[in-house]
């Protein structure tokens, strides 16, 4: 094919670091830091036991603003120090990184109180509610000369890295579409984070995230984004459905609802064949690669517990000396916060204070 044949094509191999080439460092390899974990829920929960069982690092402290909260959640993950606020936490002098696992309405306020207290900060994903306050927690991070980078802890598992390699070898062709869904099933409950405005709530922020972000991962950042979208009582999406399109002939088509436990697979479809990855696509997973040729092979990957790649590329990072991480850069960050925030405009989403 052509050079000017509109397809996507990823860089040859050879021009690619190991890490998206099928080669992860083991989590257990990366220096020890000390982890403080900003807010007490249970994503919060499985990264600190990620931390604790996979890695050289530690959990040193937990902050909350219900004590009761931090107490228990420190006995469950065996952390020293509890903090009751999220001052004490970040002005902790045994904590060397902050981890920001709040609602994605105060992502934004608690990186930059993590920031000002010249912490290095991990932010969940989505990032935080829209790509303006993403770029005042970078620019403070810049200017504090701190480490930060988005929890988007699937681009670090070695599934994805595998998965990468298989494109970049060219094994599938040129990419032509790439499809992705999550969906999850929420009763109604207007008290609940997911359907509460104030909280940013609704599926795309807490969910949608990870198939936009697995899209952007392979495809970059779209020409053009198209969705529509259904909201919830509360004014936040229930289901929305995403077509991002690259030049004339390339596609991502992505799905995610609160209304319904989804299949939670992605493809990667080429001119040649195609990956099939299983549910749940952006945890530890398996994937089969089928060529048009006939031949076909599957990875077999491990299941469990994923984030500690995620924490072991913060602390090699850190300890290098670096303030972001070239699989999830603040430019990528960016562009993620960007495409959602055009979702957002044309389903009608909008969060109180924006």
């Amino acid at each position: 094919m052509s050079a000017a044949a509109p397809y996507h094509v990823l860089r040859p191999v050879a021009d690619l670091p190991a890490d998206v080439t099928g080669v992860v460092p083991a989590p257990r390899s990366a220096p020890p830091v000390r982890w403080g974990v900003l807010g007490a829920g249970g994503i919060a929960s499985s990264f600190a036991e990620a931390v604790r069982q996979h890695t050289q690092a530690r959990v040193a402290a937990v902050g909350s603003r219900d004590r009761v909260k931090a107490e228990r959640f420190a006995t469950a993950h065996g952390v020293p120090t509890t903090h009751e606020g999220y001052e004490a936490l970040v002005e902790d002098p045994q904590v060397d990184v902050v981890y920001v696992a709040t609602p994605h309405s105060h992502h934004h306020e608690h990186a930059l109180l993590a920031i000002r207290a010249g912490k290095h900060v991990l932010v969940e994903k989505a990032f935080t509610r829209n790509e303006a306050e993403a770029r005042e927690v970078l620019d403070a991070a810049r200017e504090a000369g701190v480490f930060v980078m988005e929890a988007m802890w699937t681009r670090f598992l070695p599934h994805v890295a595998a998965l990468r390699g298989v494109v970049a070898r060219g094994e599938i062709g040129d990419v032509v579409n790439v499809t992705a869904d999550h969906g999850q099933f929420f009763p109604y409950a207007p008290e609940h984070r997911l359907y509460a405005p104030g909280l940013a709530g609704g599926a795309l922020l807490d969910l949608g995230v990870y198939p936009v972000s697995f899209a952007h991962d392979l495809l970059g950042a779209p020409d053009a984004v198209t969705a529509v979208g259904a909201l919830t009582e509360t004014g936040v999406d229930g289901q929305t459905s995403i077509v991002l399109s690259y030049g004339s002939q390339v596609q991502a088509t992505l799905s995610t609802t609160l209304w319904s436990r989804t299949a939670t697979t992605a493809v990667v479809n080429g001119t040649a064949g195609r990956i099939e990855v299983a549910g749940a696509f952006y945890g530890p997973t398996s994937f089969r690669v089928v060529r048009d040729d006939g031949a076909s092979w599957t990875y077999d990957g491990f299941r469990g517990e994923g984030k500690q790649y995620q924490a072991a590329e913060v602390a090699r990072r850190v300890v290098a000396g670096e303030t972001q991480s070239p699989r999830m850069s603040w430019d990528g960050t960016l562009e993620v916060m960007r495409t959602l925030d055009e979702v957002r405009r044309q389903v009608g989403v909008v969060y109180p204070g924006e």
